[in-house]
């Protein structure tokens, strides 16, 4: 069944909505449009990769996921690339932080799974 990829794309689109209110995750997220963005069109221009390539490359670096299949060639692209890895990865995780944390914001699976515990706690005392 589709239920699991439902209900994160759900909670994903909570996490937004919610999120967007908050002028931290709003400017964390136009943050990181900027980092990749930028990655981007770097990469492109330097590296001479395609659009497509060097959003991919720029997307799986920050997220620390590195297939390994395209890595920089030139001088300035590595240098780029160490000084985008610094300052992007801990942008991203801060962004992927806080969208989390907003998508926890009224789940009603969360709520009936706390109510669940709150009535029933669990007593490990002997």
């Amino acid at each position: 069944m589709h239920i699991p990829l439902y209900y994160a794309l759900l909670r994903l689109f909570r996490g937004l909505r919610f999120g967007w209110k908050d002028p931290e995750f709003k400017a964390l997220l136009v943050f990181v449009a900027v980092l990749l963005l930028t990655g981007t069109v770097f990469y492109s221009e330097v590296e001479h990769w395609r659009l497509l390539d060097s959003f991919y490359f720029s997307v799986t670096t920050l997220a620390t996921v590195g297939f390994g299949d395209f890595a920089p060639k030139t001088d300035l692209g590595k240098i780029f690339t160490v000084i985008y890895i610094i300052i992007g990865v801990g942008t991203l995780l801060s962004f992927v932080t806080l969208l989390s944390e907003h998508s926890q914001k009224d789940d009603p699976l969360q709520n009936f799974i706390e109510e669940h515990q709150n009535k029933n706690p669990k007593s490990h005392e002997s």
